[in-house]
């Protein structure tokens, strides 16, 4: 099977077709070329902007208060928010690309750069950030990861707003009640997962991830009990993922699935996780520090902690990288100075403060990291220091991929929800999904020489 941009583009359109006209009809810039490499203007600096938010229903209240304050700052500014469903988002833009009506500022993480950039559709940003006063006020290492991901010469292309990383919630009242320990390891984690477990009452150890994102958390669930810390082998061009240790690592994860799980677990993405794990009586939940503030407002903070993902043999930590999320320029936009003076205000030391506290991730401005919030919420303090401490090894994932995004969602997840009933074993899947990497790898590097 050929991995190539045009297919991950010909995917994305087919899946977005017809539902993103409703949204073209607001965007800017919508000069019936819609092409992504409209080269836009400039602009007055003033007038409206339009800002496609990529977590839109679960980031709508912060945004809208964001841009409030925005739009109090810059009178002569306004700011048309369009909430975008995250799983919704990728396939959106890809469509708005090909048939126009692109907004000026949008939501561009790590995992989704590669796939806009390489179709000419963002505006390159280190002269713009050069000259700003955001200039050493960002996360260097966030700034580094953006560059990687958009595979493209270490142009930088997003501004990042924050880290988001992986996240063990357990429910520290069933814990106590079953007198278990923390899930620090491994070994803890499958033994809470069975004990907590009474089928029969409706009392489960864990919630898997089997619906929309299941990908990247069976990958962390894999490479945290095997221990490899690299996506490639030495040669850089065959990938780890069916690695024999991350084959047995999957085959056991998996197997947690309606022996410990509720069955629902299946179709399951992170709202209805979540949402799932906040009502009833569910032991853990993986996910990151995006929905902490959900599970304060429905448990308290008494009820629950969010701690590190557990260690291996040795006390050792592996996880994958979870994607710095940022703000990109589209080049389309006809104010592009006005888009750019939203971006610069969005993650500034106030603003990325507020956000990050309500979003509960590691802010991006240097300056917002230092604040207070940020020793009072436990679960984003312990992810900052495992990834300062030296404590966690960080397998990156190849988000440079302009195919990445194809192969680890439509290509891919019905193959692990196949793995979840028992229809496809962890070896074939993870074949196939080395595959299709291997090809993928070979043909960016071709493409890049």
């Amino acid at each position: 099977m050929k991995i190539s941009i045009r297919r991950s583009r010909r995917a994305a359109i087919a899946v977005a077709l017809g539902s993103v006209l409703a949204l073209t009809a607001t965007a800017c810039g919508d000069d019936g070329s819609g092409t992504g490499s409209d080269k836009g203007a400039e602009g007055s600096g003033k007038g409206k902007i339009v800002f496609w938010d990529n977590n839109g229903g679960v980031r709508t209240d912060i945004w809208k208060e964001v841009i409030a304050d925005f739009e109090k700052a810059n009178p002569d500014i306004k700011v048309e928010y369009v909430g975008i469903a995250s799983t919704e988002y990728q396939s959106k833009v890809d469509t708005a690309i090909q048939g126009g009506g692109l907004p000026d500022v949008g939501g561009v993480g790590a995992a989704m750069i590669a796939s806009i950039a390489a179709q000419n559709a963002l505006e390159p940003l280190d002269d713009r950030l050069s000259k700003s006063s955001l200039n050493g006020k960002l996360n260097e290492d966030m700034v580094k990861s953006l560059k990687a991901a958009g595979g493209r010469d270490d142009t930088l292309y997003s501004i990042p707003t924050s880290a988001n990383n992986g996240v063990l919630y357990y429910r520290t009242d069933l814990f106590k009640k079953a007198g278990l320990d923390a899930p620090t390891t491994w070994d803890k984690f499958y033994d809470a997962a069975n004990k907590l477990t009474k089928a029969n009452k409706n009392e489960f150890g864990y919630t898997i991830r089997g619906g929309a994102g299941s990908i990247a958390q069976a990958l962390d669930a894999m490479y945290g009990q095997s221990g490899i810390t690299s996506f490639w082998d030495a040669s850089g061009e065959k990938t780890t993922v069916n690695d024999v240790k991350n084959v047995a690592g999957l085959e056991k994860y998996a197997a947690l699935y309606k022996k410990v799980t509720p069955a629902a677990d299946l179709n399951n993405d992170f709202t209805k996780m979540v949402a799932q794990w906040d009502s009833g009586t569910i032991g853990m939940l993986n996910h990151n520090l995006g929905s902490y503030q959900d599970h304060v407002k429905a448990l308290g903070v008494d009820k629950f902690r969010g701690i590190p993902q557990p260690t291996g043999p040795g006390g050792k930590r592996v996880q994958v990288s979870n994607p710095v999320d940022g703000l990109g320029l589209f080049k389309a936009s006809k104010n592009k100075e006005a888009a750019w003076k939203f971006i610069e205000f969005a993650t500034s030391h106030e603003e990325s403060s507020k956000f990050n506290e309500s979003a509960g991730q590691v802010p991006a401005n240097t300056d917002a990291a230092k604040d207070a919030w940020i020793s009072k919420a436990e679960p984003t303090k312990l992810a900052a220091d495992a990834l300062s401490d030296g404590s966690t090894s960080i397998v990156q994932l190849p988000y440079y991929l302009p195919d990445w995004g194809t192969i680890s969602k439509s290509d891919n997840e019905p193959n692990f929800q196949k793995v979840l009933l028992g229809k496809m074993s962890a070896k074939d899947f993870l074949d196939t999904l080395a595959e299709q990497l291997n090809k993928a790898q070979a043909e960016w590097k071709e493409q890049k020489s």
